[in-house]
């Protein structure tokens, strides 16, 4: 059996035992992590394609160990312009061990909580304490004068 999983923007094609490296998962080394994103998942019976997963199917994998990829130089040059710009890049790793391909395990229902009770409805005193704004309390808007403008 075999399975085609998606983890850190790229695809791998795993099998029960095979030890592949991947973008850093979190998680020390001997801990078990569950791989949802099946994309494809294939026996001697056939080939089951997912879209774009295949539903209630996990990889579980064992974190073998933690680290760092080689190092990569990035190197960038324009000729006669006097440019040139060096750097490093070590990109960090998990490294897997498969374990199982397989049904996801069923998650138990969370357990039905009763309805919240409703809030009890304010006093009628309390909403005639509250002062109501009227419309003579305004002050009334100011009054434009005309500007007077020179005739010649």
């Amino acid at each position: 059996m075999f399975a085609v999983i998606k983890t850190g923007a790229k695809q791998y094609k795993v099998a029960v035992g095979d030890v592949i490296k991947v973008e850093k998962l979190d998680g020390e080394a001997g801990a078990t992590v569950t791989l949802d994103e099946v994309l494809m998942v294939g026996d001697d019976k056939g080939v089951k394609v997912g879209t774009p997963t295949v539903s209630g199917t996990t990889v579980t994998a064992e974190i073998l160990e933690q680290g760092r990829a080689a190092k990569i130089i990035v190197f960038k040059k324009k000729r006669r312009q006097n440019y040139r710009r060096k750097a490093g890049h070590r990109q960090e790793q998990t490294v897997l061990r498969i374990t199982e391909i397989g049904k996801a395990a069923a998650k138990k229902a969370a357990p039905k909580k009763a309805a919240p009770k409703k809030a009890a409805p304010k006093k009628a005193a309390e909403k005639k304490a509250a002062p109501k704004k009227t419309a003579a309390a305004k002050k009334p808007a100011a009054k434009k004068t005309a500007s007077k403008t020179k005739e010649k």
